[in-house]
């Protein structure tokens, strides 16, 4: 007979103390053996630099053991790892373009945009002490994002940069707001499906084996796919309509677990690309430069050719299985070593080892995402959880795929790794989300012997009180009781899930 043993679960903040000085030990490390082998000498700014580093490891560290002391132990130190990484590299690029001397360089800025991005995050995990109330926010949500997509389109406020429309100018910053959209987009859609989620996955006819929805249900998808291709046509924004479109139906498939969402959602993007790339010129060079890289008309040609990508695969090869080491190579040959192809950067001068062990580490970021979204107990942050998580991986994907040639380059920024604020900032927001939900994850379930405060009247809700889906603010997709019929959930304080 199968027994269930109790187990305790422990908040492991120690265990994420010591992961934490390995990542800072890893990005100082790494800063100052690049200045050794560029230089002679280790830079004269690495003990500062170093505590900087480690201040702000430790400051997020405390307030994970104020505010979520139960928050996964592994997430932290993985992004700690990358954006070190990351800063150092960018530090190499500065030394190699002879910026050293100068003191607003990209890396002082990508220092600057990491302390405010750690910041905000710990901001958010001191703020939102429970992220089931973000699903109050659904339609809002929705409307922010779609104003966030639209403000480079507004005249004078936008910029065109590289062809592409997708940037807005403050002060003497430029501004991405795509990046901090797609969070939003990520609450608008697990408030959407977690509601309707049972409509889009049982309603509708069955052909050749797969669940395909109603005409009816169709329109969100559809909509999102109409407004996935208006950012390609209007901003030319080949990597933010891809990834919009794609979040969409990765959550709709953990939402349904529907095959044929997907199917529909890759035919809907095969067509809606080859479409954009036959009538837009601009899609269409980002198409021929993929398909025609080698050829010395495209790799030559002023705009929109194949020469950025090529040095990135040269650099990349020149690399080999274990690189040319911090500060050999010669990555400042590939325009936008800093930002677009900072994983060719790294590939040059890690090699393919490197590079792999680089990937690994987003691979356990996405990992622990994921399992945040298996262990919570409510489908909102279910939903969620797994979106963000989702968003990571796919930008990954587009930005590795896009530099090694297996997909058109599309312009996404690598999570924590290359130049910009703006992705930095809402990189780091995503973080704070997962720790928060996987806090809620994490902690133990109360036990019969808990003191429960459960308010005048504590009896059971029916399911006429409590609706499985309840739309904004309702009850969730809560637990069955013992006889089968949807109940609320009651944790320590008197919280009703």
């Amino acid at each position: 007979m199968a027994t269930v043993a109790e187990h305790t679960v422990r908040p492991r903040r120690g265990a994420e103390l010591g992961l934490l000085a390995v990542a800072v030990l890893l990005g100082t490390g790494a800063y100052a053996i690049i200045g050794l082998n560029v230089t002679g000498e280790i830079p004269a700014n690495t003990r500062n630099y170093s505590l900087g580093l480690a201040a702000l490891a430790l400051g997020a560290h405390l307030v994970l053991r104020w505010r979520a002391p139960y928050a996964d132990p592994v997430i932290l130190p993985v992004t700690i790892a990358l954006n070190g990484i990351g800063l150092a590299m960018i530090f190499r690029l500065d030394l190699a373009t002879r910026n050293n001397d100068i003191p607003d360089t990209f890396a002082s800025r990508q220092l600057a945009w990491t302390t405010l991005g750690v910041v905000l995050a710990s901001l958010v995990l001191v703020a939102l002490r429970d992220h089931r109330t973000l699903r109050r926010f659904t339609y809002t949500a929705m409307v922010v994002a779609l104003g966030f997509v639209v403000l480079p389109l507004v005249p004078g406020l936008g910029r065109t940069i590289n062809g592409a429309r997708i940037w807005i100018h403050l002060g003497s910053q430029s501004l991405q707001p795509a990046e901090l959209a797609k969070i939003a987009l990520a609450v608008f859609f697990a408030g959407y499906l977690v509601t309707n989620r049972e409509t889009l996955a049982l309603a509708g006819p069955r052909v050749l084996g797969l669940q395909l929805p109603r005409w009816r249900d169709l329109g969100p998808i559809l909509l999102v796919w109409v407004f996935s291709l208006a950012i390609l046509v209007l901003q030319r924004d080949l990597g933010t309509s891809l990834l919009f479109f794609g979040l969409f139906v990765a959550m709709l498939y953990l939402a349904t677990e529907r095959i044929s969402w997907i199917v529909i959602g890759l035919v809907l993007f095969l067509g809606g690309a080859s479409l954009a790339a036959a009538s837009f010129a601009h899609v269409g060079a980002r198409f021929h430069a993929w398909l025609h890289a080698f050829d010395p008309e495209v790799f030559e040609a002023a705009y929109g050719g194949s020469g950025q990508l090529v040095r990135g695969l040269f650099g990349m090869a020149s690399g080999g299985l274990f690189g040319t080491g911090w500060g050999e190579g010669r990555p400042q040959l590939v325009p936008y070593a800093e930002s677009d192809f900072i994983v060719a950067s790294l590939g040059e001068e890690l090699g393919l080892t490197g590079l792999l062990a680089i990937l690994v580490l987003y691979l356990v970021l996405v990992q622990r995402g994921l399992r945040t979204a298996i262990g919570v107990r409510d489908g909102f942050g279910k939903l969620l959880a797994g979106g963000l998580a989702f968003t990571i991986a796919w930008q990954c994907f587009v930005v590795v795929g896009g530099v090694t040639r297996l997909i058109p380059l599309t312009g996404l920024a690598m999570p924590f790794l290359a130049y910009g604020g703006s992705a930095l900032l809402a990189n780091w927001i995503i973080v704070a989300l997962l720790l928060r939900i996987s806090d809620s994850a994490r902690r133990p379930a109360p036990t019969a012997s808990s003191p429960l405060v459960l308010g005048p009247d504590p009896v059971a809700a029916t399911p006429e009180e409590a609706p499985a889906f309840a739309g904004e603010g309702g009850a969730d997709d809560g637990a069955l009781g013992a006889d089968g019929r949807p109940s609320q959930v009651v944790r320590p304080g008197g919280e009703r899930a």
